[in-house]
């Protein structure tokens, strides 16, 4: 659906809500299509296309609220969910954080056309991504000792309009193509697979299939003959593959949300270092072709460059308008919403400052270790940051790979972890979270 159509959409529901009796609405329509094949052993495994639109609604009545939405979007469904909205928030508990931006506050960009987030090429059909997961597949397989592959080729073409009664109406189209393969080798209890994929806002910036398929099936082949590593005391390298895992409970940790409920392991540390010096988490909702770019948040409020993190030491909370409001501060616009609940604090494109040496440069430096490049559940403490992983990779012995390994869980504090890392310089640039490979140094490693 059109953008224009999904403001028309929105625009009517918003009326719809103040005729039904609401101080005031926020109105989300979402709209889109998209398009994904898959294959195994050769054959067709599923081919899906979806297309449809959805309508959310965000009503306030004094200082209660509440959230409805529909995929029926014709003018009886929304004049009836205008009126349910409106009689579940004379319901709904009163919550004084809760309102829209000042018409003052919101942002002067309403589209994202300067951020190129949508491909002008010519959307691709079924037919053009089953051609593109057999090449994945076939790449994968020509690799001797790869005995199965799935690969799975995806496109999506997505637009979203907001409109609220404090006057900001804005919107924007993104489109997304994807392609993954995964590859198995070994047989019974011995068999392994590893994966390798990649996404693009546009196809052009696609990389090669065949290098796709050739990655997958070295992962896949490197992991066979793991063994259990020894338990102990050791430095582990996160490989920049899971290293954005460790920023990611970071981000959690000072999430605004976490922040005013006070179930946070960073709740005391605004103002004091939380990363190495020297290292910054900068956040750029405006990358050219980014993956998570915006031009304004969920709340109109306009997308701004920011560092979370400077220099090692924390500089802000993430915040929407409600939980800058229940803190004392100021919304940093980075409320994210879907159609059936109301805004939150979410990240966008983030980057971790790289660090000069490569990550064959950390693997010489740690000595005897372990090079993590997978990890499986996790137990992790939100209010201590205590911090267990099961995790995969490599034995490091004498700065050196030595072999795979498997079945092992890594231990630490996060507040201890986090200001302990070393970063290398082999983030990929494609990524929403830039994070290079990261040195850890006084892990807790069980094994054997």
């Amino acid at each position: 659906m059109s953008e224009t159509r999904l403001s028309d959409l929105a625009e009517a529901l918003m009326r719809a809500a103040l005729k039904a009796g609401a101080d005031a609405a926020d109105t989300l329509a979402v709209g889109g299509t998209a398009i994904s094949v898959d294959i195994r052993q050769g054959k067709l495994e599923q081919a899906e296309r979806a297309e449809g639109t959805e309508i959310g609604l965000r009503v306030l009545v004094g200082r209660r609220q509440a959230c409805v939405s529909a995929s029926d979007t014709a003018p009886a469904t929304l004049a009836a969910l205008a009126e349910r909205a409106v009689a579940m928030a004379r319901e709904a508990p009163e919550d004084a954080s809760v309102g829209l931006a000042d018409a003052g506050d919101l942002s002067a960009l309403r589209d994202a056309g300067a951020l190129e987030l949508e491909d002008t090429a010519a959307d691709p059909g079924a037919a053009d991504l089953e051609r593109a997961a057999r090449a994945l597949e076939a790449a994968a397989l020509s690799a001797e000792g790869i005995t199965q592959a799935e690969a799975s080729a995806t496109f999506s073409r997505r637009a979203i309009h907001i409109v609220q009664s404090n006057g900001f109406s804005g919107g924007y189209g993104r489109t997304g193509h994807s392609r993954v393969v995964t590859a198995f080798c070994g047989q019974g209890t011995a068999m392994e697979r590893d994966y390798a994929g990649e996404a693009r806002s546009h196809a052009a910036d696609l990389p090669d299939l065949e290098g796709i398929g050739t990655l997958a099936a070295t992962r896949a082949l490197a992991r066979l003959g793991a063994v259990k590593p020894p338990t102990g005391t050791f430095p582990v390298l996160y490989d920049e593959r899971v290293a954005s895992s460790l920023i990611g409970h970071l981000l959690g940790a000072i999430n605004g949300e976490a922040i005013a409920r006070g179930a946070s392991w960073a709740r005391d540390l605004m103002g004091q270092e939380v990363l190495p010096r020297g290292i910054s988490l900068h956040e750029d909702p405006h990358r050219l072709r980014g993956p998570s770019s915006r031009p304004f948040d969920a709340e109109g409020l306009a997308a701004r460059a920011k560092d979370f993190v400077a220099d090692g030491v924390l500089q802000s909370w993430v915040l929407d308008l409600s939980t800058a409001r229940r803190l004392g501060l100021t919304s940093t616009a980075n409320a994210m919403r879907g159609p059936s609940a109301p805004p939150s604090p979410g990240t966008t494109n983030l980057d971790l400052t790289p660090g000069q040496a490569s990550r064959e440069d950390l693997i010489a430096e740690m000595g005897t270790g372990l090079l993590v490049t997978s990890l499986i559940g996790s137990t992790i403490n939100p209010t201590t940051g205590d911090y267990s992983r099961g995790a995969s990779g490599w034995w490091v012995q004498d700065g050196r790979l030595s072999h795979p390994v498997h079945e092992c869980t890594i231990a630490g504090n996060l507040r201890d972890m986090l200001r302990r890392i070393v970063p290398a310089n082999d983030a990929r640039p494609q990524l929403s979270i830039r994070v290079p490979s990261l040195l850890v140094g006084g892990m807790t490693l069980a094994g054997v």
